[in-house]
């Protein structure tokens, strides 16, 4: 059986037809059951030329003001439909079943062509939208009879039958919907009603399996997207290379929430399976950075504002000198750990009850964070309570630990979905830790040092390059300002550097933490405070009559004497002589 696939390329000035062609015989390739040989007609503007072969993924430039017209021909009698989609890396591009535009472009596109008895050919039409020239990558896929159709129940979306994706994102989440699909039928026979039964023979025992598949990191290159793309367009190698997130049941919403990785290249796609008939297809994969990669301020190249590394920098350098000597300096860790302490909360309670530009937010939140930073080291001096401070630092250890653990697939279990279960086991973990430093006050400070001193290292390198390991408590800090982000699955990638890092991280906690266990091995447990060194000795002094200090007058007492010596001249006592001997 041949397919024969034709591509007119109009230029708005002339439409090369079939008999000015040229033939290209491509090689024969296995497409699931259609072995086929096929056989390319081009009607090109000369000098570009494009062959499209069936399964396989091609380049394809569509001219401003122009358009690509797709012919396909002799189609394989058990082919019942065919999708084709059409990927580009930001550029706007339509796919239109008439050259109109008519449907909605998008950098994702895709089209599904129900097919009739003896029907052997059909056409559609690739347009810019923008008015600029749009290069982008497609492919054919066919499927049979017993698949099921993606988009074949579409009450939503523009098209009769959608097999597209629909992204949005924001700061926070990004969001997939995707229409219901139809059970397969033959060609000429009417599909199923959609919504007339929910028995076993209707389109509602289908199942929707959603994949994932990530970019490298800190590549935004067309041809890293090529790439992914040529692993995610079919069934067979988004399961061998994609990561399965969840899987809907037709009773299920047709909405999936991701966690949104602004610089990160994410590719999206669903398979709907039909376990009846052990069939399965395709929608059009989505793929998303988060980002804008066209802006010119805050675009995906320079997502890191000035302000943000200036803050992250300075957190990294004073988290280093926690990690090493913070047990040692015990203030400066405290005025470190109380920063950190009101810093977060402020951050989250300004963001949520404000919409202050985000530089404002930030130099407010070091402002709030240097006043609790002088409070917690200032109780400390005043009530020389060194384990109501240790306490505070605890509550740290544990956010990072709680995070720690919802970080791991564990976050994206169904219960932890649910805001009160989250945040109850959430605060669980957090209460628990400090409860070890009832029993070793000394060694769970130093290993919080140690700990949380090294993750500050670790966001300021994110400052300058991105890692997924910051959202290990962005993650929770997004939960706390989106009321919405608890429904959103929060898979990161782990890729080189975060390997690297994950080695950075472990060293300096384990090296900082058995640093300070060995030099503080014979000093006190925690240094005493001035505030009540002062009143011990002034304490001292009242009672022990013995002490010279005893009788030494007060400070206020010897500075109102200095006073009066300096404006009272004493008179003269009478005549002096000197002494005879």
């Amino acid at each position: 059986m041949l397919l024969v696939v034709k591509l007119i390329i109009n230029c708005d000035q002339a439409l090369l037809n079939k008999d000015t062609a040229d033939e290209f015989l491509l090689l024969r390739h296995d497409m699931d059951n259609f072995p086929v040989c096929n056989s390319v007609y081009l009607c090109l503007s000369p000098p570009d030329q494009v062959v499209f072969s069936l399964g396989m993924f091609q380049n394809v430039s569509v001219p401003e003001n122009g358009s690509v017209q797709v012919l396909v021909s002799q189609i394989p009698a058990e082919v019942a439909f065919i999708t084709l989609q059409f990927h580009t890396q930001d550029s706007n591009v339509t796919l239109s079943y008439e050259k109109v535009r008519d449907t909605h472009p998008t950098v994702d596109a895709g089209l599904l062509f129900p097919l009739k008895s003896g029907q052997s050919s059909l056409s559609c039409f690739l347009l810019a939208p923008d008015g600029e020239p749009v290069t982008g990558i497609g492919v054919l896929l066919p499927y049979t009879s017993t698949d099921p159709v993606p988009g074949g129940c579409n009450l939503e979306f523009p098209l009769e039958n959608d097999p597209n994706i629909y992204l949005r994102y924001n700061l926070f989440e990004t969001v997939i919907r995707f229409a219901p699909a139809n059970i397969g039928s033959t060609r000429d026979v009417s599909p199923p009603a959609c919504d007339v039964g929910t028995g076993s023979t209707t389109r509602w025992r289908l199942q929707y399996d959603v994949y994932q598949y990530f970019l490298p990191e800190n590549d935004l290159s067309e041809q890293s997207l090529t790439s992914g793309m040529k692993k995610f367009a079919s069934v067979s190698s988004m399961v061998g290379n994609g990561r399965k997130l969840v899987t809907l049941s037709s009773k299920d919403h047709a909405e999936v929430s991701f966690n949104s990785i602004p610089g990160q290249g994410v590719i999206y796609s669903v398979i709907v399976r039909d376990p009846t008939a052990n069939a399965s297809a395709s929608y059009v994969p989505v793929h998303t950075y988060a980002c804008s990669l066209a802006s010119t301020l805050d675009s995906c190249a320079t997502l890191g504002r000035v302000s943000t590394k200036v803050f992250f920098t300075i957190m990294g350098l004073a988290g280093l000198f926690v990690c090493l000597l913070g047990h040692r300096f015990f203030k400066c860790e405290l005025f470190c750990m109380g920063f950190a302490f009101t810093a977060c909360f402020f951050f989250v309670l300004i963001t949520r009850t404000t919409s202050l530009d985000y530089d404002i937010r930030l130099a407010l939140t070091a402002l709030v964070g240097v006043v609790g930073g002088v409070i917690l080291v200032m109780t400390w001096w005043r009530f020389g309570s060194a384990m109501s401070c240790v306490v505070v630092v605890g509550l740290i250890l544990g956010f990072l630990i709680s995070s720690i653990v919802f970080f791991t697939p564990l976050g994206d279990m169904d219960v932890f979905h649910n805001d009160m279960v989250f945040w109850v086991t959430f605060s669980c973990i957090v209460v628990v830790v400090p409860v070890f430093f009832i029993r070793w006050p000394r060694e769970g400070n130093i290993v919080a040092c140690g700990v949380v001193g090294a993750y500050t290292v670790v966001l300021a390198v994110n400052a300058y390059t991105y890692t997924s390991l910051s959202y290990v408590t962005l993650d929770v800090l997004k939960r706390l300002l989106n009321d919405d982000f608890s429904r959103a699955f929060i898979s990161v990638p782990l890729q080189l550097i975060d390997f690297i890092l994950i080695s950075v991280w472990s060293v300096l906690a384990l090296g900082g933490t058995a640093l300070q266990l060995y030099r503080e091995r014979s000093r006190p447990f925690f240094p005493p405070s001035p505030y009540v060194l002062w009143r011990q000795e002034r304490e001292r002094r009242n009672t022990n009559v013995l002490d010279p200090s005893h009788h030494t007058p007060s400070l206020a007492t010897r500075l109102l004497a200095r006073a009066r010596r300096l404006l009272h001249h004493p008179e003269p006592a009478g005549e002096r002589t000197p002494l005879l001997l």
